[in-house]
């Protein structure tokens, strides 16, 4: 516990990351294979494995980003300047997680996966924007006590 009061629940936080990529997943397979011209089953072992980390890193870094902000301001109030950058960082990590193993996967150069991993981000960047507000919204966390 944080500042003696709520927060996110561990089987909350593993809802929020299962339905967030399961969802993610669907969407990102259909529209890799329809609009990027990839055949469905390669996209889809891209996106699959990305969903996989992402899941492990969804959980990762949404605990540090939310004891941090707990840590600076007492609350998990994300005003929507914060909601902006809280997606950038996450996306930036995940697409430096997610290079090698596209360029490696889809036998491509670095320069081309850099490219598809940047508009898998760019996908998931206002996914996780849309998808993260509408989770707080029908599910909000708990009150938190800023420590004293």
């Amino acid at each position: 516990m944080i500042g003696g009061g709520d927060m996110r629940t561990t089987w909350d936080r593993i809802v929020h990351a299962v339905s967030f990529e399961v969802s993610g997943l669907l969407i990102l397979t259909l529209l890799g294979s329809w609009g990027l011209g990839y055949p469905m089953a390669e996209i889809g072992t891209v996106a699959l494995v990305g969903t996989t980390l992402a899941m492990v890193w969804v959980y990762i870094y949404n605990l540090a980003f939310d004891r941090v902000l707990v840590r600076l301001t007492g609350a998990l109030r994300k005003p929507l300047w914060l909601r902006v950058v809280h997606a950038m960082l996450f996306e930036a990590g995940l697409l430096i997680i997610l290079l090698p193993f596209i360029a490696w996967h889809l036998d491509i150069g670095f320069i081309e996966a850099f490219w598809l991993d940047l508009s898998m981000a760019a996908f998931y960047l206002l996914y996780a924007f849309a998808f993260n507000w509408a989770y707080d919204l029908l599910f909000p966390p708990g009150p938190v006590e800023k420590r004293g």
